[in-house]
């Protein structure tokens, strides 16, 4: 059986109508920058999270630029993070001149391990960048602890909208920001690229709105560089609309991902062969991500062979990433980072796999495990 690792044409077909519509509006009325869409979008945003302020981007690494350019991270800065994650956690803090700083990973969640801070060097350590990867929130009150009030906190949440920490704070509401991505294939996806920032400083809001649109503050008139950050009002449009099914796309994921724990422990697999990610209902389960100690590779091209979708994320850590080799890290220098991109492979969990595909998907691991 052919398995699609991820196939956007299973969407709702109530919540396709909804944003053809409404993209449909926009391009009637050609007002297509800013206005009433991404006002509308930041607003109802807004009131899913806990009245925070939201402040639309034009996509998910610009969310990440432009909230540190707010907390004036530049040249001579230091900034704290994971080695392992989506390229734009790390390339946003060396875009700004800025200089990497990494710690290493906890192997059962993927977050930043709190247990290795205390053998980091402070000095002009401007801001932490924790990543709520896969859909698992982080429980950001320890790292917030450490860091005080020098060391500001953005919230990388690109891959956990609709995602709660321990305490029931959405993610990206506890850090000084969060970043959001609104990648079509992210939990709510655009019909592009998009983002957003999130923040309950209502002066960091200001200026975020400001260095959206290259510092302006009134027409023509700018108090500070910025950039061209803005949300389109098509993506806007979109996004607004499919925001109503978000609750039931998010646990169709979980459903599926409690499909796989459940095929995988009749499978016999669980027996140390692979080792699935942790359950609980606050997951978003963005990717279902498994860990295969021995042949990962050998396995994704088996289970590609047979039809079966499945990706790596992430096959090399930033600190051996060519662009990266300033920083002056080296091999063996965060292991269970390095640990993981020879081991990660991410399963499909898209809303709309059937129970007959996650059978095949897991007969696949069986055969070739």
């Amino acid at each position: 059986m052919e398995v699609p690792f991820v196939d956007l044409a299973r969407l709702p077909v109530e919540r396709d109508r909804a944003v053809r519509d409404a993209v449909m509006r926009v391009l009637e009325h050609r007002r297509f920058i800013l206005g009433d869409e991404v006002d509308g979008f930041e607003s109802a945003m807004a009131a899913r999270l806990d009245g925070a302020h939201v402040i639309g981007t034009s996509s998910g690494t610009d969310a990440l630029l432009v909230a540190l350019m707010a907390f004036g991270v530049g040249s001579g800065d230091r900034v704290l993070t994971t080695p392992f994650s989506f390229f734009a956690t790390a390339g946003a803090v060396a875009r700004l001149g800025a200089t990497l700083v990494f710690a290493d990973i906890e192997p059962e969640t993927f977050h930043l391990d709190l247990s290795r801070l205390d053998g980091v060097d402070r000095t002009r350590l401007r801001a932490a960048i924790p990543v709520h990867l896969f859909g698992d929130v982080m429980d950001l009150d320890p790292l917030r602890s450490w860091a005080g009030e020098e060391v500001r906190v953005l919230e990388d949440a690109a891959q956990a909208i609709a995602a709660v920490d321990v305490k029931g704070r959405m993610a990206g509401t506890v850090g000084e920001a969060g970043a959001f991505s609104f990648f079509p294939t992210k939990n709510l996806g655009a019909c592009g690229d998009a983002g957003m920032v999130v923040t309950r400083d209502e002066e960091l809001a200001g200026t975020l709105q400001r260095l959206r649109g290259h510092g302006q503050t009134t027409r023509y008139h700018h108090a500070e560089i910025g950039g061209n950050f803005r949300l389109d009002a098509l993506q806007a449009a979109a996004l607004a609309a499919s925001l109503p099914w978000l609750d039931g796309l998010t646990e169709a994921r979980r459903v599926n991902a409690g499909g796989y724990l459940g095929r995988l422990e009749a499978a016999g697999l669980l027996d140390g062969r692979l080792v699935p990610p942790r359950w609980h209902e606050r997951h978003t389960y963005h990717q279902f991500v498994i860990r295969i100690p021995e042949r990962r590779d050998a396995v994704a091209e088996g289970l590609r062979a047979r039809g079966v979708g499945c990706a790596v994320y992430y096959p090399v850590p930033f600190h051996l990433q060519p662009c990266f080799a300033g920083a002056g890290y080296g091999r063996g220098d965060f292991p269970e980072s390095e640990r993981a991109c020879d081991e990660v492979l991410a399963l499909p969990v898209f809303p709309g796999l059937t129970g007959s595909e996650q059978d095949a998907v897991v007969a696949g691991l069986s055969e070739l495990l």
